[in-house]
């Protein structure tokens, strides 16, 4: 149409964390029974993703290197994301950067903290209710047990580090989510919300950072076929239940669940979400322009 100025380029860091800011702003109005069943379908998306990276490496030792099967799995965990960002839910850990309409006043304290905390409800449910149905399913049984030996290791592997280690490692993965998230909002088609976020959340998966929702489910299923599975899988894999000491609901909730989502909030709230709200939507003269992001 004459006179219509039409744009097909992708946003611009700045046009970014407006969206950013009203999108925070938006999910902070839902209201508490649906943000519960969008941060389910979340929770259950992220755990399928999980399900695809569990499935992906087991056995994968014995033939291929460390490094590479480690980026294989990355790139199918992004499944979790790519169905959470394209097909609509609340994920905890991209809802870190509410606090970006928080920062700029948009969003009370009060309804930040409602909004995840509802959310990291929902994801929970969502991921646990996932991982008892996968048990139910016998699908850990799938390749002479190697499934089910690669649920176990994956969750066992979790509960050697640190409270430091966790938090840490949390920070960083939660940096690389967000990033991811952060990425989406420049892109203008489904296809380039997949693409962008392939390579953050392969890199997190690949390196062995630790994200809260994503233990949601690998625990809950290490520790249902720790805890169920019968004889037959045991010998399968040439391992008992007394092979994993570490592996109970405390040292999940505790040594891992805890410090993991501290660290995961400040990966994404102080990192990405105030560092790009410091940037582009702070009231101050200071504040990088627009123009300032296009590449000469």
């Amino acid at each position: 149409m004459a006179g219509t100025d039409i744009r097909i380029d992708a946003l611009l860091p700045a046009e970014m964390a407006a969206k950013a800011e009203q999108i925070g702003v938006t999910r902070a109005g839902i209201d508490n029974l649906s943000l519960f069943v969008l941060a389910l379908l979340a929770g259950a998306f992220v755990a399928l993703g999980g399900l695809f990276f569990t499935t992906t490496i087991a056995g994968a030792s014995a033939t291929m290197p460390f490094g590479m099967m480690r980026v294989v799995g990355g790139v199918v965990f992004s499944l979790g994301l790519v169905l959470a960002i394209c097909g609509g839910a609340a994920l905890f850990t991209g809802d870190n950067l509410i606090v970006m309409a928080w920062a700029s006043g948009k969003v009370s304290t009060a309804s930040m903290l409602r909004t995840w905390m509802v959310v990291y409800a929902g994801n929970f449910v969502g991921a646990v209710a996932t991982a008892v149905m996968v048990y139910l399913s016998g699908q850990y049984t799938f390749g002479g047990g190697a499934v089910g030996a690669s649920a176990l290791a994956i969750a066992d592997g979790k509960l050697g580090f640190t409270f430091l280690q966790a938090v840490c490692l949390g920070i960083l993965c939660n940096a690389l989510v967000c990033l991811a998230v952060w990425l989406t909002y420049s892109t203008r088609t489904s296809d380039g919300k997949v693409i962008v976020v392939l390579l953050p959340i392969g890199a997190f998966v690949t390196a062995g950072f630790e994200h809260c929702v994503a233990n949601m489910y690998f625990f809950p299923l290490a520790l249902l076929i720790k805890s169920s599975a019968g004889d037959t899988f045991w010998k399968a894999i040439g391992k008992t239940p007394e092979d994993y000491p570490m592996l109970t609901w405390d040292a999940f909730l505790t040594g891992n669940l805890v410090p993991v989502t501290l660290g995961n909030i400040v990966g994404g709230s102080v990192l990405v979400g105030a560092v790009y709200w410091f940037l582009y939507l702070r009231r101050s003269a200071h504040a990088v322009p627009a123009s300032a992001a296009q590449d000469e």
